[in-house]
């Protein structure tokens, strides 16, 4: 097996990559680039507070409570075949987006947008996964880090740029023809996988129960600011949401073929990587989606200099997540694990103090530099770690788990962080408003970043285990 993979690598890897890369980057890219069109999305559709979060969260919430049945899926039926449906469900409901004559059906469209990157993302990584040797899946990986990092951060650049000079709407449409060359790529180069073992009915109760519950806590948290704590619809949907989770356990554990195993999370590397997930992808889903924001409304950029404001960010991503990879793997996982976050939130302290009077060269820059070095460090080793703790016939459900978790983190984080913020009953366009909650906002994610270290020293190994490569 080991010598077929080799020689599997040697010819078609590059391709591989290239394929997994691009599709990831149309589920990045969607993740941060509507940010920088938030303005020009609340002007034309007169959109209140909560309806620019529901912009962004109503993609977030159907990627995050689907992800887990779209690794699943690839695992039992192929993970080519899901990630390759996942793609161009993908791609037509960004031509529904694009199209779309008033907030309300662009949130719909987001929300279709949404299922189709659940379909597509895991499929990526466990293609990956499955087609590199273990000893060189660390490397692999960081550099499918690195490359996909490129989409998720050139996503301000691109957008900025394309609402300065064009119409928002462009920013969903550019994905077509991106997503009809993965699907080429796909179907000449990459080989299909799937864990052969795996039992072919689908858990309906699980992925009812996992959506319902994700979805009741984030409307509730939505809800919040506006309609405030004692408001029926918030108590109601908060409810929901909790209720909905439980039930989503206990269907799991009792389920035959459960969508998510819970003895999985038996491995304490497993474990441990997806809670170091939670806390670092809250506090980047607040940095992205108010950084961004804080720049235009309260500093006065322009939507394409605040999209080239994170653009260092994916240099450095580019330059170093590959080597960072080689490191987790090489010294383990656990220093870069436990200092990249450090890094980071070091980073959120300084770039809180980005007020109206900021200079992009002394205030913005430096402070993005420090945040673009520590996450460089610790996403390969991380995604690395969630992915090979377990067995390689896992590694649909494994990608799934850790990009379930990463999404409903960023998921929770636009819904929370505003109002754990002090939002209230403001505008996130009102500069007023926006300024004393993002610098709150910023050392929340700071906060989120150190705990994210801290569980890193007490449940990464130093090592990780060799684990059978089986199909």
């Amino acid at each position: 097996m080991a010598l077929e993979l080799v020689k599997y690598r040697s010819a078609t890897g590059r391709w591989v990559l290239l394929a997994t890369v691009l599709g990831s980057s149309l589920a990045f890219i969607d993740g941060t680039v509507v940010n920088i069109a938030l303005p020009a999305i609340g002007t034309e559709f007169d959109a209140t507070a909560a309806g620019l979060q529901w912009t962004v969260n109503g993609y977030a919430l159907s990627l995050a409570a689907l992800i887990l049945l779209g690794g699943s899926l690839g695992d039992r039926y192929g993970r080519k075949r899901i990630f390759m449906i996942g793609v161009t469900w993908f791609a037509a409901a960004s031509l529904l987006c694009g199209v779309a004559p008033s907030i309300e059906l662009l949130i719909a469209a987001r929300v279709l947008q949404g299922i189709g990157g659940a379909l597509l993302t895991p499929g990526a990584l466990a293609i990956l996964e499955a087609s590199f040797v273990p000893e060189d899946r660390a490397r692999a990986i960081g550099a499918w880090s690195g490359l996909g990092g490129i989409g998720g951060a050139l996503g301000p650049f691109l957008g900025g740029w394309i609402v300065e000079v064009a119409d928002w709407r462009l920013i969903f449409l550019i994905n077509v023809p991106i997503a009809a060359l993965v699907l080429l790529v796909t179907a000449r180069h990459v080989p299909e996988s799937r864990n052969a073992s795996a039992a072919r009915s689908l858990d309906v109760t699980g992925v009812l129960t996992g959506a319902v519950g994700l979805g009741g806590l984030t409307y509730g948290f939505t809800a919040w600011p506006a309609a405030g704590p004692g408001s029926p619809v918030v108590l109601v949907s908060l409810a929901v949401g909790v209720l909905g989770m439980a039930w989503f356990v206990v269907a799991e554990r009792r389920s035959q073929h459960p969508m998510l195993p819970l003895d999985i999370f038996t491995s304490k590397a497993f474990t441990g990587a997806n809670l170091v997930t939670f806390l670092v992808y809250g506090a980047l889903g607040g940095v992205f989606f108010l950084v961004v924001l804080n720049l235009q409304v309260v500093s006065g950029f322009s939507p394409l200099a605040g999209g080239l404001a994170l653009l260092p960010i994916t240099v450095l991503m580019l330059l170093l997540s590959a080597r960072a990879g080689w490191l987790g793997g090489k010294i383990g996982p656990r220093i870069p694990m436990t200092v990249g976050p450090l890094i980071c939130a070091g980073a959120l302290i300084w770039m809180s103090r980005i007020d109206a009077s900021a200079s992009y060269l002394t205030d913005v820059l430096p402070p993005v530099i420090v945040f673009g070095l520590g996450l460089s460090l610790l996403v390969a080793p991380l995604t690395a770690t969630a992915l090979g703790a377990l067995d390689d016939a896992h590694a649909g459900i494994a990608s799934g788990v850790n990009n379930a978790v990463a999404r409903a983190a960023g998921l929770l984080a636009v819904a929370v962080l505003p109002l754990a913020a002090g939002i209230g009953t403001g505008d996130l366009t009102d500069p007023t408003a926006l300024a004393p909650t993002y610098r709150t906002a910023m050392l929340i994610g700071a906060g989120l970043m150190v705990g994210g270290s801290i569980l890193a020293v007490t449940m990464v190994p130093r090592r990780m285990p060799t684990k059978d490569a089986s199909q």
